[in-house]
């Protein structure tokens, strides 16, 4: 009998379609507040991480990038003051809360129209293929149900020469950091996740994806089995985080 397909949620094992389900319950809870409880979970150095991000991808004018797993708009508002004239964002998120609350936070900036939002799987993206000039997903790789499914995604949607970047939580490889990094995830973010977004829950399986996501050496396997190539991973704050890159060629 063929063994059947599970996923990690956290530190649980969960069939494919429970994983989706879940994922979307967990960003539907935490929508509102996300923003504030990444400025607060890493004391503001996300916004370092993000702009290490745009640095990386140096955009260019004209350029149409693909914002996947984009939610509230971060990146892709980075991306079009860096563009300049001409550059278009899409975002695609499988949340619609993400995307509401992105949308609402667009009216309050006065930049409704700049970025175009699509409701979308990473793993089966609704984006013609050799369309995209960037593809980028920061925070959003773990949460994906098959990684190497979005990775072969990523580089249909790009056209040749286009780039790929994932910026996201890293193997942290210091001892004294890293024991230090794991008292304050597994103690402090649930906590803080309870206070402010009112959903501990939500908070303690990000901080188990953290830990199941692939290392770096892994993850840009991945990448170049998917056909990336010029493979790539900058590690950020002593690997608390990791830009990884790739081009398809």
């Amino acid at each position: 009998m063929a063994k059947k397909a599970t996923a990690n949620f956290g530190f649980r094992r969960v069939t494919p379609a429970e994983h989706t389900k879940l994922v979307d319950e967990v960003f539907d809870s935490v929508a509102a507040r996300y923003d504030l409880m990444n400025d607060l979970m890493s004391g503001g150095i996300h916004r370092l991480w993000k702009s290490a991000l745009i640095d990386r991808l140096d955009p260019q004018p004209g350029q149409l990038l693909l914002d996947v797993a984009g939610g509230t708009g971060d990146i892709a508002r980075r991306f079009l003051r860096r563009a300049g004239a001409g550059g278009r964002a899409i975002i695609c998120d499988l949340n619609e809360s993400m995307l509401r609350t992105g949308r609402d936070r667009d009216m309050d900036l006065g930049e409704t129209g700049a970025i175009a939002r699509l409701c979308g799987n990473a793993e089966a993206l609704p984006v013609a293929a050799g369309s995209m000039d960037a593809y980028t997903i920061a925070f959003g790789l773990r949460n994906v149900t098959r990684i190497p499914a979005a990775l072969a995604e990523a580089r249909r949607v790009l056209k040749p020469g286009g780039r790929f970047l994932c910026l996201e939580f890293s193997n942290v490889e210091a001892p004294l950091l890293k024991r230090v990094y794991d008292l304050y995830s597994f103690n402090v973010l649930p906590r803080l996740g309870a206070l402010v977004a009112g959903d501990r829950d939500a908070y303690q399986y990000l901080v188990e994806s953290i830990r199941r996501f692939p290392h770096r050496e892994q993850l840009c396997a991945f990448m170049v089995e998917a056909g990336f190539e010029q493979v790539g991973a900058r590690p950020l704050s002593g690997g608390i985080a990791a830009i990884h890159s790739g081009w398809r060629l």
